[in-house]
């Protein structure tokens, strides 16, 4: 990395190096030439995931791994892209722990951003109401491939909250 000059943003006067920066660095570095970057989601339903990104030498070990989570409700950007936004954290912070883009702190922009975010609103809960239930639960039933098996789940969890009406309305879905 020596005298590589990894662009910045600035969050409360802190500079942080975007993934997509650890990225071009990675992919331009002769030294990590035919290196991979592989991620899988270890778990991914209609409401959060969790993804693992390892990046491997050319002999396929592993050299590192970061891991991500993500709420699909957290944040108008997870709304449409959670999935996208674990990606790509996992790929910066599997980067970050090679040591690339790191000075200060293995966060990327976004985590850092996220995490300001929700410690300003965690003053306020929020409550989930019956049409946040039943807005999730539509969404997990309809991606879910065992539709029967994520309606019983779903009435496991919110079975009580949730009216006779509403719980046929959601039988349709199934």
């Amino acid at each position: 990395m020596g005298t590589y000059k990894f662009k910045t943003v600035n969050i409360r006067g802190k500079q942080y190096v975007e993934v997509k920066e650890r990225v071009k660095y990675f992919r331009q570095e002769k030294k990590y030439e035919n290196w991979t970057i592989a991620t899988e989601f270890t778990v991914l339903d209609s409401e959060h995931c969790v993804c693992k990104a390892t990046v491997a030498d050319t002999a396929q070990r592993v050299i590192s791994t970061g891991h991500a989570h993500e709420i699909q409700a957290n944040g108008n950007i997870n709304k449409t892209s959670y999935i996208e936004n674990c990606e790509t954290s996992a790929i910066g912070r599997a980067l970050a722990v090679m040591g690339i883009g790191v000075d200060d702190s293995m966060a990327s922009a976004g985590e850092v951003a996220d995490a300001i975010h929700q410690q300003e609103t965690a003053s306020t809960p929020k409550r989930k109401t019956k049409a946040n239930i039943m807005d999730s639960a539509v969404g997990y039933i309809k991606s879910s491939t065992d539709k029967k098996k994520a309606y019983d789940n779903v009435l496991s969890k919110y079975g009580e909250e949730l009216t006779d009406r509403q719980k046929e309305g959601l039988k349709k879905f199934v």
